[in-house]
């Protein structure tokens, strides 16, 4: 790990040194795009070796996790003495790993559970002091027992997602909803709440196989304006910030194309949409890109080419919604069975 980081140490120092001579005889527009492109590299492997120092190496992981602690369990505590809670529930790694370090010092004395939500990279996700931990993926049972313990309460559940996840539209019904073409093949590319990733190059390549595309934005207003120009002439490519509505549109579609992992992988499985990972592979959505294809989840595209290959490959294989998660205990019972409430009261 010691020489990977001097490698790269020396990679960066190397292009920063290129670039720095570049722009020196390039100048004007030339010397600003290459500005602009290197703090897009600076950028990823900053994230990179954040992602690693928090939760691979494990003398910095030690401290991090000593340092959440040390910052957030006074507030946390509070909130637990202003509320008296039954059962704390997380739904959020950074919290997971303050209330679990709590709960195993004793220094809160309920049962605690955590909700996890990805299906791999689970450090912070998973806790040896957490009573019971939630998995929405059975594939994420070995990661979890290897962070909380071979002994840990590890349920698979249902009802991390809408209630409507369970029993999704047709594709029919859903497309008429949502005012989308009856006919034809549909690729939704979402960038994730934060708009990230390749979200415009999926759209062209959605275009160039003849398919519909809607882009979702997240909270990203910038991503939403730029592609509703870029796209403005063509009127089968929709452009969509924030919605409530991604059942519906996880549904209409034919093909998922998703940049950063997480439940919304898993419900379009549920509504019978092939999902492929693409636009934004570093960090823990690395972790949970290998995953996919380790258990064939889903697939994953690293590079534009490789995008289109995917795409036509998944347009080409519709599948059918998966209701098997709705015979999956309710994560709503496995947290109140905790507190003493008989489940499905």
């Amino acid at each position: 790990m010691i020489r990977t980081a001097a490698t790269i140490a020396l990679v960066v120092l190397a292009a920063w040194v290129a670039i720095r001579i570049l722009f020196g005889f390039a100048g004007g527009l030339i010397g600003l795009l290459l500005s602009l492109a290197f703090f897009a590299l600076k950028v990823l492997l900053v994230v990179g070796l954040v992602y690693w120092l928090l939760t691979v190496f494990a003398p910095t992981r030690r401290l991090a996790s000593a340092l959440l602690v040390l910052v957030g369990a006074r507030g946390l505590l509070k909130l637990v003495r202003r509320f008296r809670p039954d059962v704390i529930v997380s739904t959020y790694p950074g919290s997971t790993e303050i209330i679990g370090a709590l709960r195993r010092a004793g220094r809160i004395r309920v049962p605690c559970v955590s909700a996890i939500t990805d299906l791999a990279a689970l450090r912070y996700w998973a806790h040896p002091g957490m009573d019971r931990q939630l998995i929405i993926h059975a594939e994420s049972r070995a990661e979890v027992l290897e962070i909380a313990g071979p002994r840990a309460d590890v349920r698979h559940v249902r009802g991390l997602s809408r209630p409507e996840f369970e029993h999704p539209p047709d594709r029919a019904t859903a497309r008429a909803a949502l005012g989308l073409p009856a006919t034809g093949k549909i690729v939704l590319v979402s960038g994730g709440g934060w708009g990230l990733g390749d979200v415009a190059g999926a759209a062209r390549t959605g275009r160039r196989l003849g398919a519909a595309v809607v882009c979702l934005c997240g909270t990203n207003a910038g991503l939403q304006a730029r592609l509703g120009r870029a796209f403005a002439d063509d009127p089968l490519v929709r452009v969509e910030g924030f919605t409530d509505a991604m059942c519906a549109y996880l549904a209409a579609a034919d093909v998922l194309v998703h940049s950063t992992a997480g439940l919304t992988m898993l419900e379009a499985q549920m509504c019978g949409t092939r999902a492929i990972s693409y636009g934004w592979g570093i960090a823990h959505i690395r972790a949970n890109n290998r995953a996919y294809e380790r258990f064939g989840l889903a697939a994953v595209a690293g590079t534009p080419a490789l995008l289109e290959v995917e795409m036509r490959r998944a347009l080409d294989a519709p599948r059918e919604p998966d209701r098997s998660f709705a015979a999956l205990p309710r994560a709503a019972d496995a947290v109140l069975e905790l507190a003493g409430v008989p489940t499905g009261a």
